[in-house]
């Protein structure tokens, strides 16, 4: 309903999808939302469910944003997208919504899909209502079921440990749990000791407490005279009632923990899988023997304490396989580029093994320019990392065979439709020619990119953007705006994924004037500003992963040659046009050429117009500085038509022909140069050198 990148929220199971119509009957609103216009139509009581006004709604859907927030949004976007890419007849769904009074409320959808003969979607139409009251009490019973579950857990000192188990992801989880106050002392052990099996031994991971440790015990092997040992090797628990029965058992560990005052021990292998991935040992100093209970109660223990061992190691396995993946996807080093410090820094989410599809790239490119990349694949699995590698590959590939900005984009977009996959990303590409600080940017459902100044002011640049990449495709929207940013000397470039943005409760504008906040108080070196970034982001935890590119120009000693700029212009695109005159204004002046800036400007509009007019396709305007005897600012524009221009009497009425003896009069030489099946008209100014 919004635009907007992915996100997920998750209800309890037992939280109805299909509500009953008859509670709050009176706030339900009807929409009817036309695909193929993009308007969104809602009636009086759909205005009141989001807390509108009809004045403050112009049919976008995108308006809806100021009460959906962005993880909403993001969520509302997949399922529709997802219906109707799959032929669903309808999708129904809870979501939240932001008053205008701050107040969170939730909402309820249900939408009917309909289509045209070919099965594409054409219109939607269905309703919203408020579903706060009905949510809330439902959410009440699932807290009084959870507590009441809670309670039946305390019951059993063994349920108390699983429960605290459960939540152990990693080995260090595990043993944090059995070394807490609250944890096996419940069973009144003195000291604990636990090992894990290794390649045919045995390696001490946790003792307790401190000062108990024994020598020698940290690596031991199975056929040695230690409990552990025997309990590995047999399978079986082992109960040693008395100190006696201790010292004759294990004369070698006895003598090391008779300051422990031992009265009896009870130590269980831990098995999974029909095998001992380890044992751990319970050591008491006031009872003698173990009853029937008893022992069955630290049985159980052990087989509780075996499956979560198990799965972290597994957990751990998985995430050092998926985080081993996605670095494997990202660069392995950024390259050097002159005349820019680059820093770049990535963080995994929270979620453990759960790795998401956030990106960066540097792209070296001819004639001084630079490609920076930020990117967010949707989810986060192994599949969007698969997804994100294949993406910064091909955006790589399109950059580099010099396509523009543009190109590249919708490429990329058509590229991940036609994948195998259900996914969609959200992406910003800013190509930077670095002599001249003019940076050309297009934004794909992406956030806006961030310039800091050298003293520290740091503002939001907006840039016009398409849909994410795969939805533009899917719905034959591939036209991307080109934007463009001035980066002067000193200025820095910040390009980040939503993870460093969003905050729960807080909107995405929020987040960004917090960020651009803590960027402008941030150090100057673009490499200190980027691990005071994370470093926040680490503070903060979060769900979603964060990566983030920062590029400062810098002005090299010596004026660099080869400086290049390059601007398409399709055929009754007024805006490619001006946005090709922005680029001419901006190069010009970056390049020291402003005393000539209405002459260059006046002869390649001249170009640009009459490639246009006397040719079927489009335009491609190039600027470059050339270096030599003297500096010189080239305009070349390209055309698919090998037909030469001639030089024509207008007459003393005419409206046209002076082109180009326009041209010859202002250029210091001009010239046409064969271009495959079209050709080039150039012309050259001699400026001179910057101070």
């Amino acid at each position: 309903m919004v635009d907007r990148g992915a996100s997920a929220l998750s209800l309890p199971d037992d939280w109805p999808a299909h509500p009953d119509p008859i509670l709050a009957l009176n706030r339900m609103g009807t929409f009817d939302w036309d695909l193929d216009n993009g308007v969104f139509h809602m009636d009086a009581q759909a205005h009141e469910v989001f807390d509108l006004r009809p004045d403050e709604y112009d049919g976008n859907p995108a308006t809806l944003a100021v009460r959906v927030p962005p993880p909403e949004g993001y969520r509302l976007d997949g399922l529709v997208s997802q219906a109707m890419k799959d032929g669903s007849e309808n999708y129904g769904t809870y979501f939240r919504i932001r008053c205008r009074d701050g107040t969170m409320r939730w909402t309820h959808t249900q939408g009917y899909i309909r289509r045209d003969e070919t099965g594409r979607p054409r219109r939607i139409v269905g309703i919203v209502r408020v579903a706060t009251e009905e949510l809330a009490e439902l959410e009440q019973r699932h807290e009084q079921a959870v507590n009441d579950e809670a309670r039946r857990q305390q019951t059993s000192v063994v349920q108390l440990t699983t429960a605290a188990l459960a939540h152990a992801r990693t080995i260090q989880d595990v043993i944090d749990v059995l070394k807490d106050t609250h944890g096996l002392t419940h069973l009144g052990a003195t000291s604990l000791v636990m090992g894990l099996v290794e390649a045919g031994r045995i390696r001490l991971v946790a003792e307790g407490p401190s000062g108990s440790f024994v020598p020698g015990t940290m690596i031991t092997r199975i056929d040695e005279q230690y409990p552990m040992s025997e309990v590995v090797r047999t399978l079986s628990p082992r109960f040693i009632e008395s100190p006696e029965e201790f010292a004759d058992s294990y004369p070698i560990l006895w003598p090391h923990i008779t300051d422990l005052h031992i009265t009896s021990a009870a130590y269980m292998p831990l098995i999974a899988q029909a095998r001992p991935i380890g044992a751990i040992g319970l050591l008491y100093n006031d009872r003698r023997g173990f009853t029937s209970d008893e022992r069955n109660v630290l049985v159980a223990l052990g087989s509780s304490i075996a499956q979560s061992l198990q799965r972290a190691m597994f957990y751990e396995q998985e995430k050092d396989l998926a985080s081993g993946l996605q670095q494997a996807m990202l660069p392995r080093t950024i390259p050097s580029v002159p005349g820019a410090d680059v820093a770049v820094r990535y963080r995994s989410a929270s979620l453990g093994r759960d790795i998401g599809g956030d990106w960066y790239d540097l792209i070296p490119l001819p004639g001084g320019r630079v490609g920076a990349v930020i990117g967010d694949v949707q989810g986060h699995d192994t599949h969007a990392a698969a997804v994100m590698g294949q993406l910064r590959i091909v955006l790589r590939a399109y950059a580099a065979e010099g396509h523009t900005p543009a190109t590249v984009m919708a490429r990329a977009s058509v590229f991940l439709h036609e994948l195998d996959t259900d996914r969609f990303a959200t992406c910003l590409y800013a190509e930077a020619d670095l002599s001249t600080g003019v940076v050309q940017v297009v934004r794909a459902g992406h956030i806006d990119p961030l310039v800091r100044e050298p003293g520290g002011a740091c503002r939001r640049v907006s840039v016009e953007g398409g849909l994410p990449l795969g939805l533009s495709a899917e719905f034959g929207q591939l036209e991307y705006p080109v934007g463009t940013i001035e980066l002067d000397s000193d200025h820095t470039l910040l390009l980040c994924t939503d993870g460093l943005v969003e905050q729960p409760g807080t909107d995405l504008d929020d987040g960004m004037q917090t960020l651009t906040a803590l960027i402008a108080t941030g150090p100057k070196d673009v490499r200190d500003l980027a691990d005071r970034l994370i470093d926040v982001a680490e503070e903060r935890g979060g769900d979603d992963d964060v990566a983030l590119l920062l590029l400062r120009r810098r002005v090299l000693d010596a004026p660099q040659p080869g400086g290049r700029l390059q601007q398409h212009v399709a055929p009754g695109d007024p805006e490619a046009l001006t946005a090709a005159r922005h680029m001419i204004r901006a190069a010009v002046r970056s390049w020291g050429a402003a005393d000539r800036a209405d002459e260059i400007e006046l002869v390649a509009d001249e170009l640009i117009t009459n490639a246009l007019m006397h040719t079927e396709g489009s335009a491609v305007v190039t600027l470059r500085v050339l270096a030599g005897s003297e500096r010189r600012l080239r305009v070349e524009v390209e055309d698919s038509s090998s037909a030469l221009p001639r030089r024509r009497e207008a007459g003393e009425s005419g409206v046209s022909g002076r082109g180009l003896l326009l041209v010859d009069l202002l250029t210091d030489v001009w010239g046409v140069e064969a271009r495959g099946g079209g050709k080039a008209v150039w012309c050259e100014f001699v400026v001179p050198e910057r101070p």
